[in-house]
């Protein structure tokens, strides 16, 4: 990579990006195994290039300004692309033994074996690896290239992004703790949630909005309130009490608690779950899962 002016190595954008971290130069230095002057004419060499001060520094304190937050940001885009593109050569080179890699969500990776295993039999060689995403972040490692293929729940309306076939459906219930009033219920509404906190968390609101719904059919608002990145954080919060959230059904298998009840949501729609991939990075792996699944399913469980 060259700026022009002066010469920035693939070295100084990461010493760039581990101070950026440490915010110390001692322990970036250590860390990277470097001198700490090289640390020092790193961050200067690249103050020079762009005229503007990237750390607020004194004997006591290092911090980032404005201008060296955004580039710390805009470095580091460039260094998880450049990771992803070397991960695929890696792929690539390893020829016999190529990996793919499924992000999840959902924990009912042993409801789904018959898909993986038939993906197996009729793929020798190829090697199916489970990786678990974020409720805040689903489709980012997608585009960081971390997952090559994600089972999501639908809908799913990114511009960059492949809907693939439905994988399996299933229905939505209440997750709730046992002692809550609704618990003895045989089924709710979306309407019986109105008085309710809601657990948070799950981003774009468009996809979290098919499971919770911002507000009743009546329209009044479903309030939010602690935020969770995955469904084992939610278990705590639902069995206290603090909060309940509608949940997909897999979570009564997979969860199963005496503190924690499950009611059918009888107005919900059933979910159906799809395997998403980005448009730019389909492939032939990606397209041997999708023929499985096709063949496969969708699943009703």
């Amino acid at each position: 990579m060259r700026w022009t002016g002066s010469h920035v190595e693939l070295r100084d954008i990461e010493i760039y990006l581990t101070l950026a971290e440490e915010l110390h130069f001692g322990r970036t230095a250590e860390r990277l195994h470097v001198t700490q002057p090289r640390v020092s004419h790193v961050v200067k060499k690249m103050e020079r290039r762009i005229g503007g001060v990237l750390f607020e520094r004194s004997s006591r304190h290092v911090a980032l300004t404005p201008l060296g937050a955004r580039l710390r940001d805009d470095l580091a885009a460039v260094r998880t692309d450049l990771q992803a593109s070397l991960d695929r050569a890696s792929r690539t080179a390893r020829g016999s033994t190529e990996v793919l890699r499924l992000g999840m969500v959902s924990w009912n990776t042993d409801e789904l074996r018959p898909v993986f295993q038939a993906f197996g039999h009729q793929h020798p060689g190829r090697e199916l690896q489970i990786r678990s995403l974020s409720f805040a972040d689903p489709f980012g490692p997608l585009r960081a290239g971390t997952v090559d293929v994600a089972l999501l729940w639908l809908p799913v309306r990114e511009p960059d992004l492949t809907v693939g076939p439905t994988v399996f459906t299933e229905p939505v219930v209440l997750a709730l703790s046992a002692t809550h009033p609704l618990a003895e219920k045989d089924s709710v509404s979306y309407e019986d949630l109105a008085n309710e906190v809601m657990i948070g968390g799950v981003t774009p609101d468009y996809w979290r909005e098919a499971i919770v719904p911002a507000r009743t059919p009546s329209g009044r608002p479903l309030a939010v309130g602690p935020t969770v990145t995955n469904f084992e954080q939610m278990l705590p919060i639902l069995a206290t009490g603090e909060a309940i959230s509608p949940v997909h059904a897999h979570g009564i298998r997979y969860a199963r608690r005496d503190d924690i009840s499950y009611v059918p949501i009888q107005d919900a729609p059933i979910a159906r779950w799809a395997l998403i991939w980005c448009t730019a990075d389909d492939n032939h792996l990606v397209q041997a899962l999708a023929k499985t699944v096709l063949e496969h399913g969708p699943l009703s469980l």
